[in-house]
């Protein structure tokens, strides 16, 4: 029985190898993608993502310097889906606002802003078709943003690409399929290291145990570090 797939009919989802052109069931927008569900449906990132923008307000009333402890609250806020391209704004997001509460010199609003704009770009079914998990990428995003990295840059460039491998390996490490609470913790952690270690600024890690199992399918259980089996 499907706890959550598409979030129209609650059907599983189907990744095509190639591009075909899909048609948003909610929005009607046409574009070419590789994810519908096993009943047709398609919605586009930007229906996926919808309402999202409570993030900026969540952010800048936030005290905490725990990012998973932020990235939970945004979990659980009606935008949020198990699965979903939101995970790729929500980890930088988290990040940011946690680096600013443990006396990271960033302008938070402004970082929240451009974050979302960053992370928007990055589809969902980024993991298993460019190699590259939108969490991860967006820890990457975090350090580009807080050292403000262009490609032209020397070091800010270097640890950019260097915190999103990161990132990567402690996700790859771990193996498929996909899930984006994991993805997004193992990202988080990876970041809260990374950032002690190159810019001396200490988030809050804290032990993590995941609650949303029950509504994943595809929960690979004892495997993951965060389930409640190895607790």
């Amino acid at each position: 029985m499907a706890k959550e797939e598409c979030i129209i009919c609650k059907a599983p989802l189907e990744y095509l190898q190639t591009d075909e052109l899909m048609e948003c069931a909610i929005c009607h927008k046409k574009e070419y993608s590789k994810t519908r569900c096993v009943n047709g449906h398609y919605v586009c990132n930007e229906c996926h993502t919808a309402g999202m923008d409570v993030i900026i307000g969540l952010c800048l009333k936030e005290t905490s310097r725990n990012p998973v402890e932020i990235i939970n609250k945004m979990m659980e806020q009606p935008f949020c889906h198990m699965h979903g391209p939101e995970h790729h704004i929500m980890v930088g997001s988290a990040l940011l606002t946690a680096y600013k509460n443990a006396g990271g010199g960033i302008d938070l609003k402004a970082t929240i802003v451009e974050m979302m704009h960053r992370g928007k770009s990055v589809p969902g079914g980024a993991c298993g078709f460019w190699g590259a998990c939108g969490a991860a990428i967006s820890s990457g995003m975090f350090i580009s943003i807080i050292t403000k990295s262009t490609p032209l840059a020397k070091e800010p460039w270097g640890l950019s690409n260097l915190m999103t491998s990161k990132s990567l390996g402690a996700i790859g490490k771990i193996g498929g399929p996909r899930c984006c609470k994991r993805d997004s913790y193992l990202s988080l952690l990876s970041a809260i290291d990374f950032a002690k270690e190159h810019f001396g600024v200490e988030m809050e890690r804290p032990e993590i145990i995941c609650h949303f199992s029950a509504r994943n399918n595809q929960c690979i259980g004892k495997r993951c570090p965060f389930s409640v089996a190895n607790h």
